[in-house]
């Protein structure tokens, strides 16, 4: 998560110059069906009635478990993508539906579910996962198959622009393609609000030593520094754990202004509760992983005033969502959109778009070598997308690096500041 910093009106991230958020929705996703929430996991049907050839999206995402708030907000909202190209015949002889599986938010899941993805003829790309450490696991086996692989959350900038990626970037995975911004823009946007706006001097810096949170910490760490922060002290912790009062108990003696985690929210709320509680009344600041409203009830009432950096502007202000939130809401889906819904829907619309070119381009018709022919294809899609302009640079990265901070207030989150980081 991660994003830059001209500050317009917010500040955000997985997976993060000003740019506008004001394009309509894609003409072809704004309608939709009457059809409530469910996985299609059966290969043949046809919500739409389109006839013709299925096309199955394959969807990842961790949809029990600690993170299935922001896991199942991501596999519903892509199909709603589906229903609605369904609905409008978007792609004319083509219904799509999404096959959702879980993976627990644990590496070996993520990539055994890539596999049967890979096995299954119909799947012709996938959105997900939501983790980076995830995404590790499964980019070599789509690339071996050429199947177009679009994230809607994930941050870490190795996944697209390599290990190296500070000093040379170098693209590995053709087939990888995110609609979020990256932790080498939103760390360092976080850290200028930090330092600039909150006017917090002194930081203690605490990550969950996974691929995300240890990334976003050092994106952080390195600007806050820059702009001539102090980090009075750091702290790996484990990610299962649920007891931090050791941890609470050396931030308090830090003498630090503000504590930055890296990780997500089941950790992210115990520990400022535990932090506050153990008498360091400052605020704690995480990023995309941690903006979620379950973040509020795990921190309680002292979460008042943390903030979070998350991708994007919030999806109810800007213009180009209204249809989503108002079909989302229609659709009848159980679970909230969460954090990355917008994404996750303009994601699974990128797959429908490069479906759609490839179609076009072969007399109206799937290609035998289909999924390499929509991989190719989806590096050249571009549309207006839920969350804004939607399209993809020479690495697969989102080209939209809109940003938003948000703060806790009367346990809610409530947007603080959007714009992109200015490096």
């Amino acid at each position: 998560m991660g994003r830059r910093l001209c500050l317009g009106k917010g500040l955000i991230v997985r997976q993060r110059s000003l740019i506008a958020i004001t394009a309509a929705l894609a003409a072809g996703a704004l309608t939709l069906t009457a059809c409530g929430s469910r996985d299609s996991g059966d290969k043949k049907g046809s919500d739409s009635g389109n006839g013709g050839t299925t096309v199955v999206i394959g969807v990842d995402a961790p949809l029990t478990g600690d993170l299935s708030a922001m896991g199942l907000g991501i596999k519903n909202s892509a199909d709603l993508a589906t229903k609605n190209a369904n609905k409008q015949n978007f792609v004319k002889g083509v219904t799509f539906k999404i096959e959702a599986a879980d993976d627990q938010a644990q590496p070996s899941a993520g990539q055994q579910n890539a596999s049967k993805f890979v096995s299954e003829k119909e799947v012709l790309g996938v959105v997900g996962p939501l983790n980076s450490s995830v995404a590790e696991s499964m980019q070599k086996v789509f690339d071996d198959a050429k199947l177009v692989q679009v994230s809607p959350a994930n941050t870490g900038p190795a996944l697209t622009q390599g290990q190296d990626w500070q000093n040379k970037k170098v693209r590995g995975y053709k087939s990888y393609f995110r609609t979020a911004t990256t932790d080498a823009i939103q760390g360092p946007f976080a850290a200028q609000y930090v330092f600039n706006e909150a006017k917090k001097k002194k930081v203690f810096v605490i990550d969950d030593k996974k691929t995300y949170g240890s990334g976003l910490a050092a994106t952080f760490t390195a600007e806050y520094k820059k702009l001539g922060g102090k980090v009075v002290g750091t702290e790996h912790i484990n990610p299962d754990a649920k007891d931090f009062s050791a941890v609470a108990t050396k931030v308090k003696n830090s003498g630090a202004e503000v504590v930055y985690y890296g990780g997500e929210y089941p950790q992210a709320g115990p520990l400022s509760k535990q932090i506050k509680a153990a008498g360091a009344k400052i605020p704690l600041v995480g990023g995309d992983g941690i903006k979620d409203d379950t973040f509020m009830k795990l921190a309680g009432p002292q979460g008042t005033g943390d903030l979070a950096t998350s991708v994007g502007a919030p999806v109810e202000e800007l213009p180009s969502a209204k249809q989503f939130v108002a079909d989302y809401k229609a659709g009848g889906y159980k679970e909230e959109y969460s954090a990355y819904g917008g994404y996750a829907y303009d994601s699974a619309w990128a797959i429908i778009e490069a479906v759609k070119k490839v179609v076009d381009a072969n007399g109206g018709e799937l290609p035998s070598d289909a999924r390499a022919k929509i991989t190719e294809a989806m590096q050249g899609v571009s549309f207006d997308g839920v969350t804004g302009k939607v399209s993809f640079d020479e690495y697969g990265d989102a080209t939209n690096k809109q940003l938003t901070v948000y703060a806790v207030k009367n346990g809610a989150w409530v947007t603080v500041k959007s714009g992109t980081y200015s490096g």
